[in-house]
């Protein structure tokens, strides 16, 4: 697709960076212009200086019935690089306790280097504790990461995508969320602001789709149920050359991102497989955070095109 070459083009060179105030308002100007091209109505919402979030709204919430998510803000550097494995909860949990253990160790190495040579051993625990917090903040606040086509730039590049091919479908709302990086800021915000509309209709939430030939959709534990709505993932992103698509309706899933605040909810992402490890996403929060697949994009797209009026006409709608 045009398209998507397109998009990626734009996101990439011109808004590779979203963290800052100034950042973020740069790529919104671009972001409402482009959707009001395709035929949508925008708005914005914004939820306080204390929040600071601003949400870029596609569509009438009031009256869509599938909503697609994506966070447009970027992180900062990691010291280590984040690793997230969706079907593996141990071996995530682990990675980062031992990314923790690291932080902590080299925080207490540290405070003795620089304690011992001056004989001041009562100074090594307050220091190590300055230090320590010096270092989790740098991880969470630190400097931009330059990198993002992977996280978050591909779920963004996805949205605009289906929204070229969408052409301002009033049955689809598009949020492109803020503050993600803070704790989900922006979709709590978006959840509370509309509360009935996030307790009852379904939102896919695009994060992190660009890297990797294996594409987990990964329902709610309620959405699970909903045994129309699996059969129509399974219909509609149907295995496509390397593009392998999974289902993942069944056993222990973890995925930290902003659908987590939404009831009935379908996560998406694109991973890689290691025998023994299973499916994990690369590279997250590094320099080397460059990989956007075009076919990703394509892929997905085109088979949203075929998922919703499956669905919805199993919605009777």
């Amino acid at each position: 697709m045009e398209s998507v070459e397109r998009i990626k083009h734009v996101l990439l060179t011109l808004y590779p960076m979203r963290k800052s105030v100034g950042q973020k308002a740069m790529f919104r100007e671009w972001l409402v212009k482009e959707l009001k091209h395709d035929g949508y109505r925008v708005r914005e919402e914004r939820y306080g200086k204390t929040n600071g979030s601003v949400n870029v709204i596609a569509g009438d919430p009031e009256k869509a019935t599938v909503f697609l998510m994506a966070h447009y803000d970027t992180p900062s550097i990691m010291l280590l690089p984040n690793f997230v494995s969706p079907t593996n909860v141990a071996a995530h949990l682990l990675y980062h306790f031992f990314a923790a253990f690291l932080l902590m160790a080299a925080a207490l190495v540290l405070s003795f280097v620089i304690t011992f040579p001056i004989n001041q051993p009562k100074l090594t625990l307050p220091l190590f504790v300055i230090l320590a917090l010096a270092l989790l903040f740098f991880t969470a606040f630190g400097p931009a990461n330059r990198n993002n086509a992977n996280g978050n730039t591909s779920g963004v590049a996805a949205l605009l995508a289906i929204a070229h091919e969408l052409r301002g479908d009033k049955r689809v709302c598009l949020v492109f969320l803020d503050n993600s990086e803070r704790g989900f800021l922006g979709a709590k915000s978006f959840r509370r602001k509309h509360l009935s509309v996030s307790e009852s209709c379904l939102f896919f939430n695009f994060d992190c789709v660009g890297d990797g030939e294996h594409l987990l959709f990964m329902p709610s534990k309620l959405s699970r149920w909903d045994a129309d709505l699996v059969n129509a993932l399974v219909d509609a992103f149907p295995p496509e050359g390397k593009r392998q698509s999974h289902v993942l309706d069944q056993g222990l899933i973890y995925y930290p991102s902003d659908h987590r605040k939404f009831k009935f909810h379908v996560a998406v992402c694109a991973c890689r497989r290691l025998a023994g490890l299973g499916y994990y996403i690369p590279r997250l929060r590094s320099r080397r955070d460059t990989v956007l697949e075009e076919e990703n994009l394509t892929y997905l797209t085109e088979g949203f095109l075929r998922f919703l009026p499956l669905y919805l006409k199993n919605q009777g709608k």
